[in-house]
């Protein structure tokens, strides 16, 4: 697919690769109502494109992200935001669905916000050495309801979490590495090729084991590990009649990488 963009958001793949980039330079990628929609139909584009294996989301410009534009989207996110028709959710706490494929974040410069909740709700999350991050939202008279009061402390623990959401203070990536919200710092002319240099590493491995891990993981997060546990066994008798689990052991034998198909 050559790169595209439609209104704010762009697209790119790069074989198995899809990049989606926040593009409203101007307004240091704020999210407007208009910037929210087309996020949520990007994530819709690559849930339904099979040839895409996994996403890395990154920001035109200098910076990630200023956060929420709220002048345009407040109002909108106060009455309820609906995603649009073929959209799937970002976040994964507006009521839509969520992508069963990975997704990597590569965040430089401001990360601020709802940027911070992008990341939480991510798979894997790098950064430049000069990101600044902030969940402000209690100096703004309102609190970080796009999911970092639900996932911030799984990832940073309750002390690191509170330190930051009960503050709205700023913290730099060297904190954001201690913490676990992200898991490489770099320099900023490295990021992006870091980012797909791991997503193609992700996507070279066989697609139905990479789904069926995220979708195990995830439901012993949401779940409890016993709930995931139970569906461990039936879980493991579908992978191992796939063509891929074949190939997988050929490959092994032959000393080769494997050439995996997703079925």
């Amino acid at each position: 697919m050559p790169s595209s963009t439609n209104g704010r958001v762009s697209r790119e793949q790069r074989g198995h690769v899809l990049l989606i980039g926040l593009d409203r330079v101007a307004k240091r990628n704020a999210f407007d109502v208009d910037l929210l929609n087309e996020l949520s139909l990007a994530y819709g584009e690559f849930e339904r494109n099979a040839s895409a294996r996994v996403a890395v989301v990154f920001a035109h410009g200098e910076h990630f992200t200023a956060g929420l534009d709220l002048l345009s989207s407040g109002p909108v996110l106060a009455a309820g935001w609906a995603l649009p028709e073929g959209g799937y959710d970002p976040w994964g706490v507006f009521a839509g669905p969520r992508v069963s494929k990975p997704v990597i974040v590569a965040a430089q410069g401001y990360c601020l916000t709802i940027g911070i909740e992008l990341m939480l709700a991510s798979d894997i999350n790098l950064c430049a050495s000069n990101t600044r991050f902030a969940q402000m939202e209690v100096q703004r008279g309102i609190f970080a309801f796009g999911g970092a009061t639900l996932r911030l402390h799984q990832r940073a623990g309750w002390g690191n979490a509170m330190r930051w959401l009960l503050t709205g203070d700023e913290f730099d990536a060297h904190e954001a590495y201690r913490m676990g919200l992200v898991q490489e710092v770099m320099a900023s002319e490295d990021l992006l090729p870091r980012a797909v240099q791991l997503a193609a590493r992700i996507a070279e491995q066989a697609p139905l084991g990479v789904y069926t891990t995220l979708a195990s993981a995830r439901q012993a997060l949401l779940e409890g590990e016993s709930a995931a546990a139970k569906n461990l066994p039936e879980l493991a008798r579908k992978a191992l009649a796939t063509e891929d689990a074949q190939e997988g052991v050929r490959a092994m034998l032959e000393r080769r990488p494997g050439n995996f198909k997703g079925l």
